[in-house]
């Protein structure tokens, strides 16, 4: 991203006059889009994205109350308070480094990781990344308010909490998960469905608990590769929705070395539900038949998905690339799903 700090840091100021959500209940993707843009390389449309993308968005909501140490449970999980949470955010890293506060607020914020459709928890990897490994200016600081403040406001515990403790590897799990009976609903009301979904729960404490914090980075890696993997021949169940179920564990991945390694284990748990939710109430249940594409870069499949426009894209391609990049000849299967998102969704910022 270097040669681009200027054009992400001022994209993310634009943003930062923005709202979190915009027609009611549609996430703002314009912080996590322009930071992947820019991290490969495509820092020079950032700023013509941004302008055809923020056309729809809206102001920053009014603030209602301020948020103290006293008080702040209350206001968990109401989306009325946001701007309450992202101002409590940006006092408290302007106050203290950004890991700290992270590190506080991890643990509060995890069990709520499925809230607006894991947007906000996606967003907070998308700008750790660029905290990890570029400078800390101001507009990175405060997009990590923003980031974790969205969080807080739309915090959403799953109605049933699976506990890993099987011996099936992520992807044998994902594959055996059973579907939700009414596919034709709402985020929540999908969600809502798990507990009286037969078998849901045995399903999902299937998968392998980890044994320790490497163990729990490595789970949590071949879940991102499971669930990226499975996006190729089973995207269309719901092409926008069933990009969180690899984008939303990749975030949290991504947050792990900004965190002790005493959270890594309950974060993995957390990113399996999540995904495993995602999977089961959107999930197809026949495969497409498989795409056809010839060789190519991992840097062409992410130029053409800038080129498509589409921020679930956009995301899908970047978190395709993390796992291409994870093995020493490539992952066609991963940039095939890639590809995939490409076909599914409708193109445009």
């Amino acid at each position: 991203m270097t040669a681009h700090h200027g054009t992400f840091d001022e994209a993310l100021e634009r943003l930062h006059s923005t709202g979190p959500e915009f027609h009611g209940y549609l996430s703002n993707h314009g912080p996590m889009a322009v930071e992947a843009l820019a991290h490969h390389g495509q820092g020079r449309g950032v700023h013509r994205w941004l302008d055809a993308y923020s056309a729809q968005l809206e102001d920053v909501p009014g603030a209602r109350e301020t948020l103290t140490e006293a008080n702040w449970q209350q206001a968990l999980g109401d989306p009325l308070r946001v701007t309450d949470w992202t101002d409590h955010f940006a006092r408290t890293v302007a106050e203290r480094p950004w890991r700290e506060v992270l590190t506080e607020w991890w643990p509060r914020l995890l069990p709520g990781l499925v809230g607006a459709a894991t947007h906000p928890a996606i967003r907070v990897g998308h700008i750790v990344r660029t905290l990890l490994t570029e400078d800390e200016t101001e507009p990175r600081l405060a997009e990590l308010a923003h980031a974790l403040g969205y969080w807080a406001a739309r915090h959403t515990p799953l109605p049933v909490v699976p506990t890993p403790g099987g011996a099936a590897a992520p992807d044998e799990a994902l594959d055996a998960l059973p579907r939700v009976a009414d596919q034709r609903t709402s985020a929540l009301g999908g969600l809502a469905q798990l507990p009286g979904t037969p078998g849901w729960q045995t399903a999902a404490e299937a998968v392998r608990a980890p044994r320790d914090p490497d163990d729990a980075r490595a789970q949590l890696t071949a879940l991102v590769q499971a669930a990226t993997h499975r996006y190729a021949d089973h995207g269309h169940g719901e092409e926008v929705m069933l990009v969180h179920a690899a984008t939303a564990p990749n975030a949290v991945l991504r947050t792990l070395p900004a965190l002790p390694r005493t959270l890594w284990v309950p974060s993995f748990s957390v990113a399996w539900a999540a995904s495993a939710a995602l999977t089961s109430v959107y999930g197809a249940a026949d495969a497409l038949p498989p795409l056809r594409t010839g060789p190519l870069t991992p840097e062409e499949v992410f130029r053409r998905a800038a080129g498509h426009g589409d921020a679930h894209a956009i995301k899908m391609t970047d978190t395709a690339l993390d796992v291409a990049s994870w093995t020493p000849d490539g992952d066609d299967r991963a940039l095939t799903a890639a590809l995939r998102s490409l076909e599914l969704l409708e193109p445009g910022a």
